[in-house]
């Protein structure tokens, strides 16, 4: 099994013309990506799984496994706001034999305590023998999923073996680089907090924008890594225009796939309640893309 690299896209799901998801085009957009280096998340929030079908994300895994091989890991995202549901689906994604680690997010809506979290993220990593990749992130969830619950998942449950933080919280996300066990792996789930996060013990980013820029993404997470902290920022500073044309009001992922068409790479619409771009944010997106000359 790969390990999993420090840079993982959180891949959108191209759809054709009737909103079915278009495999043929999610094969290219993955050897695409795999191509410069970067693993892949399939089915997470920007790859609009709230409105995908279990039957949809089980194609998913399969189509994106046979398209990229065996060198580059894949991670699939099994997660809900119901632990029966979450186990059903980690159990079939498992069965699949295709995976290199499952990605859970904090359930949402429901906002658990902090017991809660423990038990729901207990029983769902209990249900497979794949690695597992906790998810935080409070501003789609409504609920924070605080270190110390962190700390003792990673400590309890032996395949609970990283986070993606998307708290924006730098002083937790310092406090849980600290003292999880040795390790534990912490990504950024934010793109432009990559840096930060790196500095304070991070390994890299399970990125958004790595559509769009994937090997100065992954240049920045090695020059940090090999002590060029000075060219790490300078990328970082570079491609902050991106980060930022990635969560403009139009929301993730319409930005990001209408970067992908602005960029010759069109991957379709997006399914209800999201929307497409608007047109205000279309071309503030055109215009990033040009001035990095990505378009």
């Amino acid at each position: 099994m790969p390990e999993l690299g420090n840079l993982v896209t959180a891949m959108v799901t191209p759809f054709d013309d009737s909103l079915q998801v278009d495999y043929n085009r999610l094969a290219e957009l993955s050897v695409r990506l795999a191509d410069a280096g970067s693993d892949l998340l399939v089915s997470g929030t920007t790859g609009e799984s709230p409105t995908t079908s279990v039957e949809e994300k089980l194609e998913m895994f399969r189509v994106v496994r046979e398209a990229v091989g065996d060198d580059v890991s894949i991670v699939a995202g099994t997660g809900s706001n119901d632990t029966a549901r979450s186990i059903a689906l980690t159990g079939q994604a498992t069965e699949l034999g295709v995976l290199d680690a499952i990605l859970l997010v904090g359930p949402y809506y429901n906002k658990p305590s902090q017991e809660g979290f423990y038990q729901h993220f207990r029983a769902v990593a209990q249900s497979t023998d794949l690695p597992v990749v906790l998810y935080n992130v409070p501003g789609r969830t409504g609920k924070n999923i605080e270190c110390s619950t962190v700390v003792r998942l990673a400590e309890d449950v032996e395949n609970i073996v990283g986070m993606k933080e998307a708290s924006g919280d730098l002083d937790q996300i310092s406090e849980m680089c600290r003292d999880v066990p040795e390790g534990f792996r912490v990504w950024s789930g934010d793109d432009a907090m990559t840096l930060p996060i790196l500095a304070v013990g991070g390994v890299g980013v399970i990125s958004v924008a790595s559509h769009i820029a994937p090997e100065e993404i992954g240049e920045m997470i090695d020059c940090y890594h090999n002590g060029d902290v000075v060219r790490a920022a300078q990328i970082h500073g570079r491609l902050l225009p991106l980060y930022h044309a990635c969560f403009l009001a139009s929301g993730n992922p319409p930005c990001v796939k209408r970067a992908l068409e602005v960029c010759g790479f069109p991957v379709g619409g997006t399914r209800l309640p999201v929307v497409p771009a608007s047109d205000k944010d279309t071309a503030t997106i055109r215009e990033v893309c040009e001035k990095l000359g990505y378009a």
